[in-house]
């Protein structure tokens, strides 16, 4: 479960209620579906009249049309991961404690034993999981998300008339949390994407696999745009009240010409069930991530190579700004596309090809979604003045993650372990202190999740020294691995305790 502290702006939830949506459960191949003990239906004659008699003749009576031209391509996804595969494997994945060469079986060896005790080592687990996912082709290529199917040594899709079908994973892009995968030998129903973006109040069907229970309808409307639920460096979700739920994470929700206008990705939510608000990946960022993924697949975005922060009131009134808007450059990276058009510390930039940036996360998507070659016009204030800068955008490192959201955290320095954390001084973080570094985000999946990390965190100790920048942490990072350790302690100060945790150095 991924959350969001209070504070955080773009009116985000609460803490410890965003979830991913994908269904993932059981030991030895059982699929346990636990979910609510009841079904909500949705009453739709309920709703109040329309004030003429005109726009009741353009209001759908219902969706029975729509849902019989758009359920065959909707499909339920089902995977298999070998977790000690996964754990044990020398494919640099995360090593587990009581696994050969894990820190415990280390430990004992140190103290006379040849090996872990048996009763301390980790069982053979096989999990299974079950998603949600659509044709975009006939020739059988689909979308669902890439926590579905990241780390799956098997995919298997069922189709809306119960027959099932092998999958391969085409490629991914855990930025955008998409996948594409691809079923051979046959001919497939499939939908398209929508060219509009849609407008707050219009109309969504959403349908899906929730609970395992496959080709599952409800509808709703686009309750906001824009939305910024600290899951990665582009988040642009839509938002919807169309119910969905765990099982639901990568099907689609379409506007009523059948039309994907997004993927369903995630929920807000107390129990772990529908609330009525679900977050969409929007169909023009599905759009772009997949015919990248389909034609070479892996997805490439532009890279100005700028660690940014977004403007403050305070930091607005004191470079004599009327709006805290853009981005504020804290230290271009050496011989970067940046650097070499002449940005320096300081400057703000406040457009990207004459469209206006809001602050850095929006400045990471509209730089991510750009070729790597084009040439870009920034718009920057320097030293009080502005002035039009040019410069051509490179290619982002496959070793580094784009990040608007931390405020400091810019691209890590070459060898810094990865643990899959975005970070932020938490002085500058309301609701955090005034002691530690916030953590902003947690990749699902990294190491730093599989430990219990959850935004809002916030990390005191690295290693034990204290730390109050991200700077500090990727410094302490690389140090403990240079030394040859495959773990580092950190001590976290979390909604109501402070504990211990054991990273592991990816």
């Amino acid at each position: 479960m991924t959350t969001i502290p209070p504070s955080v702006p773009h009116n985000r939830p609460s803490a410890r209620r965003i979830a991913l949506l994908a269904s993932v459960a059981a030991v030895g191949g059982v699929l346990l579906l636990g979910g609510p003990g009841g079904f909500d239906r949705m009453n739709l004659a309920g709703l109040s009249q329309p004030a003429h008699a005109g726009e009741a003749a353009q209001r759908p009576a219902g969706f029975a049309d729509l849902v019989a031209k758009v359920k065959p391509a909707v499909i339920s996804v089902r995977v298999k991961i070998d977790r000690a595969a996964e754990t044990t494997g020398s494919g640099g994945g995360n090593v587990m404690p009581f696994q050969p060469g894990g820190p415990l079986d280390k430990f004992f060896k140190q103290f006379g034993y040849s090996d872990v005790p048996n009763g301390l080592r980790q069982p053979h687990q096989v999990i299974t999981g079950e998603g949600s996912g659509f044709f975009i082709s006939a020739d059988g290529y689909a979308v669902t998300n890439n926590h579905v199917v990241d780390h799956a040594d098997s995919v298997q899709v069922t189709t809306d008339d119960g027959k099932t079908h092998t999958a391969k994973v085409i490629g991914t892009d855990p930025k955008t949390d998409l996948a594409l995968i691809k079923v051979d030998g046959g001919q497939f129903p499939f939908v398209k994407f929508s060219d509009q973006e849609p407008r707050v109040g219009d109309w969504v069907v959403a349908v899906g696999n929730p609970f395992g229970l496959g080709g599952t309808v409800t509808a709703g409307i686009v309750s906001a745009r824009a939305r910024d639920i600290g899951a990665g460096p582009y988040d642009d979700y839509i938002q919807i009240d169309a119910p969905i739920n765990k099982g639901n994470s990568g099907g689609p929700a379409f506007d009523t010409d059948g039309n994907v206008i997004g993927v369903n990705t995630a929920i807000y939510s107390p129990s772990g069930g529908s609330v009525g608000i679900g977050f969409d990946i929007p169909a023009a960022t599905a759009k772009m991530v997949v015919a990248q993924l389909k034609d070479k697949g892996q997805v490439t975005r532009g890279w100005m190579g700028v660690q940014v922060q977004p403007v403050t009131p305070e930091i607005a009134d004191s470079l004599g700004l009327k709006e805290a808007r853009g981005a504020l450059v804290a230290e271009p990276q050496a011989n970067s596309p940046a650097a070499k058009a002449g940005i320096v510390a300081g400057d703000v930039i406040t457009a990207v090809n004459g469209t206006a940036i809001k602050d850095s996360r929006e400045l990471a998507r509209h730089v991510g979604a750009i070729a790597p070659g084009s040439e870009v016009k920034l718009d920057v204030l320097h030293d009080g003045q502005q002035k039009t800068v040019s410069l051509t955008l490179g290619e982002m490192p496959k070793d580094r993650q784009a990040s608007a959201a931390d405020q400091e955290q810019g691209q890590p320095a070459q060898g810094t372990p990865h643990i899959g954390l975005q970070l932020a001084p938490a002085g500058e973080v309301g609701g955090s202190g005034d002691h530690g570094v916030a953590v902003l985000g947690v990749e699902p999946g990294s190491p730093a999740a599989e430990r219990g990390f959850k935004t809002g965190d916030v990390i005191l100790d690295v290693a034990g020294k204290a730390v109050s920048r991200p700077s500090e942490v990727r410094d302490a990072l690389v140090a403990a691995h240079q030394q040859g350790k495959h773990q580092v302690l950190m001590r976290v100060k979390t909604a109501d305790a402070t504990r211990f945790v054991a990273v592991p150095l990816g």
